[in-house]
């Protein structure tokens, strides 16, 4: 075990003190490290969408122009949109939570499952596209190993995730300015080059339109203009992660929110829509084993007139930056995933060990199976980016429609009220008809191309879901009928408590949130072992999983609720003139804490026993093992080897 955790620390860094508030000052994100960690995923989209949308035009291309301005405005409209959740929803939950709260539960667990989807898509695309960016320079025949990269850079990314979200930021920031500086001189330039021909563009675009329109008919332009701009969803991926991870936000948190989400519009806007434009202007076209992006940008270098050794290095380098910046989009799913899955756990959707925090203070749990099932999708689909893109643009939007239908119920209940109600409903409701018409073009055109597979894996999380949640409410429901059980146990005054005496023998309860449990290993003792023992000792562990983690006011409930509960157990035997004392401990781990408050309470109490309850279920299997937590066993293993006595009561529900 030491030798375990020597390389665990050393690999994932030394553990962190949850309860030390410079902890998690200086784990939280400014608004600048936020557009980082957080918008990488939007702003690396224009590295696939734009192109995914310019190639549905064929040999249209004059409609580029179009696609170019309704791409910029649909991000803007988005990102507006989800600043009303970061104001309606400051500790984080996002498309999830606005389901919930403002439509049903079950609306919540859809959304939740296109979420949790979304960011393991997020992962795949993210790294699979940048697999592609760095092999579009690279010959033919190394494409065959591009699966096996996408697969290392994924078990690379998960070990840096472990270690914690700002590491991971700070190292990937050089990779994110680089790809900013570099697209933004390219764009800027690459519209300038052909300046001469803008005045011209808008004049030539409308006629070709209308030429364009007397041949196929206006409607047949339409639906190919839908067909595009619906293709290029992917390129609007990413909008939603703010609203979703707000806790780990620096103070103010509604105010850093909507400057990262400033930040994202502007750069994927500027970006998205540039690159469109560039296409454009450089009349690129599809080249066997290279991107729409290396086209276009290798054209623009070419006329920068730099000697060809320095236009490949640069070209090499944009390149480059590009695939690192979809490797640091990729780090967004590890971010935004866990939190969906956390605030899953919390309304008991997933298991509850979703909530947990590793030392490191990072969703662990989430993390490993984000970056498995985003391993799996890759190998299922061998990397195919025009797979995983229509794939991940269904559970975007289907997130997206539902989280603004939220919102429009919510403005439209609160009408009549002063304020900007009206204006907020029409841009939620602008918003929900633009996401609702790309979802259903999505559906419509690329059902049997893998939308199909995309409706079969959401429905398929949704009846996990619902198996997890049916358990967990009954499992509620029994517990509750022990605590309703030992309710009325006669309870006495409290007069001139007696004083535990460290000589005399100790029995020892670990206890949780539940009084019932409590009160019945302390009552079973007392009945299998009368006037035996002299002390009665309560110790409990709580822990600080990411929910209680969420800001100062949720630590002081916690501990306010921890103590009210030992001092009910105290009071309880004092009542019977019973000597009792208590131990608290908060950590991410239980097992740990407990463990450690047992040497200290029998340094103290050498005469001591330990007793815990453990819920027995009737017919238990794999799924009761994972839903519930196995800490009693894990603990009385962890103190027989230390030598301290340990007996677990079984509590049948």
């Amino acid at each position: 075990m030491a030798l375990y955790a020597q390389l665990r620390t050393r690999l994932l860094g030394a553990p962190l003190d949850p309860l030390n508030k410079e902890t998690r000052h200086s784990i939280a994100l400014v608004a600048f490290f936020a557009w980082v960690g957080l918008g990488a995923d939007g702003i690396s989209s224009s590295c696939y969408g734009p192109e995914e949308s310019f190639r549905a035009l064929g040999g249209h291309v004059h409609l580029g122009l179009y696609l170019a301005l309704a791409t910029a405005a649909t991000v803007f409209i988005i990102a507006l949109a989800y600043n009303q959740v970061i104001e309606l929803f400051p500790t984080g939950g996002g498309g999830y939570r606005v389901a919930t709260k403002l439509i049903g539960p079950y609306a919540g667990v859809t959304s939740g499952a296109a979420l949790v989807l979304d960011y393991v898509l997020t992962i795949a695309i993210s790294i699979a596209s940048g697999v592609d960016a760095l092999f579009s320079l690279l010959p033919l025949a190394f494409q065959e190993h591009k699966l096996a990269a996408e697969i290392a850079l994924t078990i690379l990314l998960i070990v840096l995730n472990l270690r914690g979200m700002k590491e991971v930021i700070k190292v990937l920031l050089p990779i994110f300015l680089g790809f900013v500086i570099t697209h933004a001189f390219l764009i800027i330039y690459g519209v300038g080059a052909h300046a001469d021909h803008l005045p011209q563009l808008i004049p030539a675009t409308l006629e070709e339109t209308g030429s364009l329109a007397r041949q196929l008919g206006w409607a047949q332009v339409a639906a190919l203009m839908l067909l595009a701009y619906s293709q290029g969803g992917g390129t609007y991926t990413g909008l939603e992660a703010v609203s979703n991870n707000v806790n780990v936000l620096a103070e103010p948190r509604v105010r850093t929110g909507k400057l990262t989400m400033f930040y994202m519009a502007l750069s994927l806007a500027f970006t998205a829509g540039g690159i469109i434009l560039l296409y454009l202007l450089w009349d690129a076209k599809p080249v066997e084993g290279r991107t729409l992006n290396a086209v276009a940008f290798g054209a623009i270098i070419q006329n920068l007139g730099w000697e060809p050794w320095v236009s490949n290095a640069a070209l090499w380098t944009v390149l480059a930056l590009e695939g690192g910046l979809l490797f640091v989009a990729a780090n967004t799913g590890f971010l935004g995933g866990p939190a969906v899955l956390s605030n899953m756990a919390a309304d008991s959707w997933v298991p509850h060990k979703f909530r947990y925090l590793s030392t490191r203070l990072v969703t662990e749990n989430g993390i490993l199976v984000m970056g498995l099932a985003a391993l799996a999708i890759l190998i299922g689909t061998r990397g195919s980016v025009s797979l995983l893109v229509i794939l991940y643009s269904v559970s975007v939007f289907l997130t997206f429609a539902i989280s603004l239908f939220g919102l429009c119920i919510y403005w439209w209940r609160r009408r009549g009220e002063q304020g900007k109600w009206l204006a907020r409903l029409a841009l939620s409701a602008v918003g929900f008809l633009v996401c609702s018409v790309i979802l259903a073009m999505l559906l419509v055109d690329k059902f049997a191309e893998g939308g199909w597979l995309t409706a079969l894996i959401i429905a398929a999380i949704i009846g996990i879901c619902l198996t997890i949640r049916n358990h967990y409410n009954w499992a509620r429901v029994q517990i509750r009928k022990v605590d309703e059980k030992f309710a009325n146990e006669p309870f006495g005054s409290v007069v001139d408590a007696p004083k535990p005496d460290p000589a005399l023998p100790t029995a020892v309860f670990l206890v949780g949130s539940s009084r019932g449990g409590g009160l019945y290993a302390l009552l079973w003792v007392q009945r299998m072992f009368p006037d035996h023992f002299r002390n009665f000792i309560f110790v409990s562990a709580r822990t600080v999983d990411s929910h209680s983690y969420g800001g100062n006011e949720d630590m002081k409930l916690m501990q306010m609720e921890a103590n009210v509960a030992l001092t009910y157990f105290v009071n309880f035997c004092n009542s019977k003139g019973w000597a009792a004392k208590t131990y608290l401990a908060f950590g991410t781990d239980p097992v740990d804490e407990v463990a450690r408050l047992a040497e200290q309470v029998h340094a103290e109490f050498p005469n001591s026993i330990f007793f815990a309850s453990k819920l027995v279920f009737e017919r238990e299997n794999w799924l009761i093992r994972l839903l519930h937590n196995e800490a009693a066993l894990a603990l009385q293993r962890r103190l027989h080897l230390h030598g301290l006595q340990m007996v677990i009561l079984p509590m049948k529900i």
